[in-house]
């Protein structure tokens, strides 16, 4: 099977969306390629493009942009063009899916996510992009799913803005970087605990910090964007392999963009 009907076959799919402008593209590499081993990951890092060639990859699927804008234009040259002399000298075929799997129903990430994440909790509403609103079947701390997700996800340090120890049963689930989409689940007076991936701090964490200091059921947690995206691509080499049992599928690591001292 060629690198392009794979990628079309995943495409597929989705649900209807304009996608004359899609960053959704193949990076690097001979789409007619024949594949025998897919690769994902969330960043398609040199040490992930290392790890894939070695393992033998045809096809690597990134799920974010590989040179640090989202349309993988330039920025550093001297950097970018390193990084594309290293990925065109392994010959792996390159392709991005980010914003098919976003505008897929259910968000293939998401599903992913809540997969590996089994808070014991009900899908109420799927909205726009990512944002899904959950019930839980017993009030939670949000300490206590900050435990439960660092649990299950494998994050090192999820962060806490607003409460930390008052009951919620409303958990609004997002991932990476979605903004304004977060900031509404904030502001909405029915929400409790918003999950995201990265945010703006003096905007939406300190809006939360007021919202609990003026005793309103406020929390937003913070996964990082790696930590609440992974999980998706883990997925998505999942479901290649469902789709196309033949073809030998990994989801290759990354790691969190922070380190820690311990």
């Amino acid at each position: 099977m060629k690198a392009f009907e794979i990628m079309e076959d995943l495409f597929s799919l989705t649900s209807p969306h304009d996608y004359t402008n899609t960053c959704d593209t193949c990076k690097s590499g001979d789409p007619e390629r024949e594949v025998t081993k897919v690769a994902t990951c969330m960043f398609a890092t040199p040490a992930v493009v290392r790890a894939a060639a070695e393992w033998g990859a045809d096809l690597l699927i990134t799920h974010e942009p590989t040179f640090y804008n989202h349309m993988d234009q330039k920025v550093d040259e001297e950097q970018s063009n390193q990084k594309r002399k290293l990925i065109a000298d392994t010959g792996i075929v390159l392709w991005r899916y980010h914003d098919h799997p976003h505008f897929t129903k259910p968000d293939v990430i998401v599903e992913g996510i809540l997969n590996k994440m089994q808070l014991p909790a009900d899908v109420e509403w799927r909205g726009e992009l990512t944002v899904t609103r959950l019930r839980l079947h017993t009030p939670m701390t949000p300490v206590e799913v900050v435990r439960h997700i660092e649990e299950h996800l494998g994050i090192k340090h999820v962060r806490i803005c607003g409460v930390r120890d008052v009951p919620c049963e409303k958990v609004t689930v997002t991932v990476g970087a979605i903004g304004s989409l977060v900031e509404q689940e904030l502001y909405r007076e029915d929400s409790e605990i918003v999950l995201a991936g990265e945010v703006c701090e003096w905007s939406f964490c300190e809006y939360t910090r007021d919202a609990a200091q003026f005793d309103r059921k406020k929390s937003l947690l913070i996964l990082g964007h790696v930590g609440s995206e992974r999980d998706g691509m883990i997925y998505t080499a999942e479901l290649v392999k469902k789709r196309h049992p033949e073809l030998e599928c990994r989801y290759f690591e990354c790691g969190e963009v922070y380190t820690y001292t311990d």
